[in-house]
Formats: C-alpha cells, sequence, structure tokens
C-alpha cells in the first residue's frame, strides 16, 4: 500500500494532506519533549572572560568591580557565573558611575540612524539563518537594542528563538499582517514580540508571509489608489517604531521575490552568505546578476538603494579543506575586503545545538568537548565583532 501508484492529482493531494498532518502531530510532540509547556527557553550563564567581552571591558576590571561587592555570588567551587541580568546590572553601574557619554549600553545616539541588515542568499543551505540568529544574540548581548525579523515563510528563525511557526504564530502575526494590502493591515506594534534575550525581540515568520508575493502582483495591476509600492512598505513599517531600536536583522528569503525586493530597499546594509563550494558560488553569481537586474527595475520605480556597507559572509567553512580554501581565495580576489576577514567554521556544536532548536549562547557547553565548542563560539564571536565594528564605523564610533 505505502507504494501505491499515484493515479490523479487527488491521490497526491490527499497524501501530502496526510503527511503534513502527521507531521505536524510528530513536531508537536517533539516539542513537548524538548520543551514542556513548563519549560522556557533561556540564555545559559557565561564565564567571567565571556561577561567582560560581552560589557566591553578587560577581565582584571571586572574581577575588581566584583571585589567591591557587585556581580553574582560565587558558586560553592567559588567560581562566578554571569547571568544575562548580571551583565546588565554591571553595564548600567559602569555607565551610572562613569563620566562623560555611555560607553557601555550601546543605544544610539543623536545623529546615529538605526542599522537595518538584510542577511540573504538566493540558495538554501548557505547558514543565512543560523548566521542572522547569532548575530542578533551577539549584538543583544553586546548591549544593544535589536529587533530580528523573520521574513522566511520557512520560519526557522522563528524556531530557533522559541515561536513553533504552525503552533505559535497565528493569523496576521507574522511582517505580513503589517505590510499587507487589505483593510486587515495592522500596526507593526502589534506584531513585535519580546524574547527570552533582553534587548532582543522578534517579529515571527511562517507560510502566511507567501501571501505577499501572490498579492503584490495583483496590487501593482490595481495602483491608482494611495497604497505606497511593494518595495517601500518594510522600511515605512521599521519608521514607526526606529526609535525603539538601534540594529534590525532580517532574515530573508532564499529567494528573489517580493519580500526579498522590500527587505533590500528597507536595509542599510547587505550580508550575502555563502558556502565556498562551486555549485554554491555559481549559484551565487546568477543570484547577483538577477538582484542587479531587479534593483535597477526597482529604482526606476522611485525605490532607494542606500546601503552603507555590503559584504560577504563565508559561511560551513572548513579551514582543513582545500578546495573550500581555494573557492575561499576566489572570492577574496574578486571582492577584495567585501568578504568579511573572518568566515563562519563549520562545527558540529553548531549543528548539534540546531537539533534541540538552540544557539550556542543557550546550549550547555558541557554537551561537546572544550576545543569543538570553544572553536565555533570564537568563530562565531570573530564574525559578529566584525560586522559590529562595521555599525560603529557607520555611527562614525571608535
Amino acid at each position: 500500500m505505502l507504494n501505491k501508484p499515484l493515479k490523479d492529482a487527488g491521490g497526491l493531494r490527499s497524501l501530502i494532506a496526510s503527511d503534513a498532518e502527521e507531521l505536524s502531530r510528530q513536531l508537536q510532540a517533539h516539542q513537548q519533549r524538548t520543551f514542556p509547556p513548563t519549560a522556557r527557553k533561556t540564555i545559559r550563564s557565561f564565564t567571567p572572560a565571556e561577561a567582560a567581552d560581552f560589557i566591553g571591558i578587560h577581565q582584571g576590571y571586572l574581577r575588581q568591580i566584583v571585589s567591591e561587592g557587585h556581580g553574582p555570588e560565587p558558586l560553592p567551587n567559588g567560581r562566578r557565573l554571569y547571568s544575562v541580568e548580571d551583565i546588565q546590572e554591571l553595564r548600567r553601574l559602569l555607565d551610572e558611575g562613569g563620566k562623560g557619554p555611555r560607553r557601555y549600553i550601546r543605544h544610539r545616539q543623536d545623529g546615529e540612524k538605526l542599522q537595518v541588515i538584510s542577511v540573504m542568499n538566493f540558495k538554501g543551505g548557505s547558514g543565512k539563518t543560523t548566521s542572522s540568529a547569532h548575530l542578533a544574540q551577539f549584538l543583544a548581548l553586546r548591549g544593544y537594542r535589536v529587533l530580528a525579523i523573520d521574513l522566511d515563510p520557512q520560519a526557522s528563525l522563528s524556531a530557533l528563538f522559541g515561536h513553533q511557526p504552525e503552533l505559535d504564530v497565528g493569523e496576521n502575526e507574522t511582517l505580513y499582517g503589517a505590510i499587507r494590502y487589505d483593510e486587515e493591515r495592522r500596526d507593526i506594534t502589534e506584531i513585535v514580540r519580546a524574547t527570552y534575550t533582553p534587548n532582543l525581540h522578534i517579529i515571527p515568520g511562517n507560510l502566511e508571509l507567501m501571501e505577499f508575493e501572490h498579492e503584490t502582483p495583483k496590487a501593482l495591476i490595481a495602483r491608482g489608489r494611495s497604497d505606497s509600492m511593494f518595495f517601500a512598505r518594510i522600511g515605512e513599517c521599521l519608521a514607526e517604531i526606529e526609535s525603539a531600536y538601534d540594529i534590525v536583522v532580517i532574515d530573508c528569503p532564499p529567494q528573489l521575490g517580493f519580500l526579498t525586493l522590500s527587505a533590500l530597499c528597507a536595509a542599510t546594509s547587505v550580508l550575502i552568505t555563502v558556502h565556498p563550494q562551486m555549485l554554491d558560488v555559481m549559484s551565487m553569481s546568477q543570484f547577483l546578476h538577477m538582484t542587479g537586474d531587479l534593483l535597477e527595475v526597482v529604482e526606476n520605480a522611485g525605490g532607494t538603494m542606500d546601503y552603507d556597507w555590503l559584504r560577504y559572509l563565508v559561511t560551513r567553512y572548513e579551514p582543513n579543506d582545500g578546495p573550500q580554501s581555494q573557492m575561499a581565495g576566489f572570492m577574496r580576489s574578486i571582492f577584495g575586503n567585501r568578504v568579511l576577514e573572518n568566515a563562519m567554521v563549520k562545527s558540529t556544536a553548531v549543528s548539534d545545538a540546531g537539533l534541540t532548536k538552540q544557539t550556542l549562547y543557550e546550549v550547555d557547553r558541557n554537551q561537546f568537548t572544550r576545543g569543538t565548542y570553544d572553536r565555533a563560539l570564537e568563530s562565531l564571536t570573530a564574525v559578529n565583532a566584525e560586522i559590529e565594528e562595521l555599525v560603529k564605523q557607520t555611527w562614525g564610533r571608535k
């Protein structure tokens, strides 16, 4: 029976519906086992070295502050671990006791515009969502106010941040609710959700986002009404909440549709992830050609694309793989410093954490050998710190 031929569309439709229902049921059961209703996703505690890095001080200075009675109490073994709340409190303490402008609470100052980073690639499996999730969390842990937007209908970013798309995200609760063309359109403030990471909010995604791809052609045909063009709608929404955030990270769909073009028009910066394999680089070549042509059409229609920077991020990189090293070098020979100096190294720590829908900032480091975990975290930190530096340069900060 399992191999019975599908003789018509009705048989295929029935099988797909049955598979979808069973898969959804099993995913819900898995969610219950992994994170039961009483469970709550959290960020793990951090070592003194990590806490000092996030705050932006030397570890010796952190020890001095703690010796004066601030920070967490020591564990029975004498060690101290720092929660996100501890790090936040130490930031406030340092800024209140300092002179001059705030240095450790890194909110935007007058004259510093909102940074909108669109993370994108035409090909799936490039590490786009993993990069987006860790970048958003890293920036929040560094003290910036961050909004993560899941613009991918597959909604993997939402799942990583604890929002299962088919279970936890209802109708009109994605960004589509704020950019749709009819009377059901909602204010973006009604869609933003807090996360378990201080300073980090999210607008989750699910398959509802595909409605924007279907409705936009109809809206283009029916032009003449006062509605703004599709490519301006995300930017207009973000303008309504601009004062609440310093940085927005948009995880774009792995396709060149209206959603991706809208994200490109809203962006101040673009990060393109690429796996250093020949087929992936060839796919990116097509992606860049198509993007250039489409952006020209959008620009002629009144869209604005004024980017502070564009960078290529090499992901899932294996330094000991000769062909990958050659391909990374090939990209650097073409794009120069537009390829980030640091690459996102391929690691079982990242992939294994993803199996339980966790990031490296959440998973218990004791689940891995120390070397494996530390190498992965070192790579993530180097990449994200380089992106943070680009943001600071845009703002004119030292």
